[in-house]
């Protein structure tokens, strides 16, 4: 990161936390869904003329559904601490947080972010949600670059803990450390910094790669789609929800951490890597493997949603009861010890 650039003053930003979603969107109403029980001031701007409608329809029911929410909507209610704006000036203009959910489109979070940069306080925090166009390219048109950085949430942002910080090489260092603060101190969220901008940042590569082995292998008729997602979800799906890929492989390679796992089943894993599946949007393989998934699933609606949602909170709750255990036990087996040591020195 550029350390060139005067650093922004944040400090008033990151205690009145004036919150603005730009974007009304899945993603966007999935942010606010999770800032709303805080009792922050949320905007939502779009330009949908039929704005309030869409919000009252839409954004009740992530409300009551949210393991967030600590107090109650009615359906037909909309919280008192959200305001709902089709106008752009309004939404940003005494904003201290400015999150961006608008279309996968560069040109346009360009113009956006130049208009807003107009408008908003030269203190405000700048978030883009991107799932894949970098800070970079994004402040192309901004006068100062080094305000904006990737904040991108994975989806559902209400439910999952996961934000990835993604600077651009211009992007002030004190911004990142208060991002991360924000998440990780005022939010409860896992915010992993991402070094470098790459496309796709980091949880999407990983996402992605195994996406790419997954339509490979039932591609090539390997295994079928609904037993390839029950190996995924009966065995790396729930050990890697406690301990990542890096973390679980290095356990099993006893004291020797990673190394000894390669030293023992190195030569499996690079015959997996070498015979891993090249796959090209628009192959042959979309016809058959898109009609084997939708065969297997049908279409993907509400009530699949919600169940979803709810076994992932769930999942989510157990993790975090489990490391609360795990904590608990280790300062307690610290205590023991030491009591040890005392009767050892007595």
């Amino acid at each position: 990161m550029n350390d060139d650039p005067p650093e922004q003053d944040i400090s008033s930003a990151s205690h009145s936390q004036r919150i603005a979603i730009i974007g009304a969107g899945t993603i966007g109403l999935s942010i606010a869904t999770f800032h709303i029980p805080f009792g922050n001031p949320i905007t939502i701007y779009d330009t949908r003329p039929n704005l309030h409608e869409y919000i009252q329809a839409n954004l009740p029911p992530l409300l009551a559904s949210s393991s967030s929410t600590t107090t109650p909507h009615p359906s037909s209610q909309l919280p008192p601490n959200l305001t709902i704006t089709t106008d752009l000036a309004s939404a940003v203009q005494h904003a201290d947080i400015i999150q961006e959910s608008t279309p996968e489109v560069a040109s346009l979070k360009q113009s956006l972010w130049a208009r807003i940069e107009r408008l908003c306080p030269p203190t405000a925090l700048l978030w883009s949600s991107t799932s894949g166009i970098p800070a970079s390219t994004q402040s192309a048109h901004l006068r100062d670059p080094s305000r904006l950085l990737v904040v991108h949430p994975y989806n559902p942002p209400h439910i999952m803990p996961l934000l990835e910080v993604v600077p651009s090489p211009a992007t002030q260092p004190a911004l990142v450390r208060e991002t991360l603060r924000f998440w990780r101190e005022e939010r409860g969220r896992r915010p992993v910094l991402v070094r470098k901008e790459v496309p796709g940042f980091v949880a999407n590569r990983l996402a992605f790669a195994l996406l790419r082995e997954a339509v490979h292998l039932v591609a090539e008729g390997v295994v079928g789609v609904r037993d390839v997602d029950a190996v995924v979800e009966a065995s790396m799906g729930p050990r890697w929800a406690v301990a990542g890929p890096l973390r679980s492989y290095a356990a099993g390679g006893g004291e020797k951490g990673l190394k000894g796992f390669f030293e023992k089943i190195g030569g499996t894993v690079q015959e997996c890597w070498r015979d891993q599946g090249r796959v090209e949007m628009g192959g042959e393989w979309e016809k058959d493997v898109f009609r084997e998934v939708q065969e297997a699933y049908g279409t993907f609606g509400k009530e699949d949603a919600e169940e979803r949602d709810s076994i992932t909170r769930g999942v989510l709750e157990a993790i975090r009861v489990g490391r609360l255990d795990a904590e608990r036990r280790r300062e307690e087996l610290k205590v023991l010890e030491r009591v040890a040591e005392t009767e050892k020195l007595d």
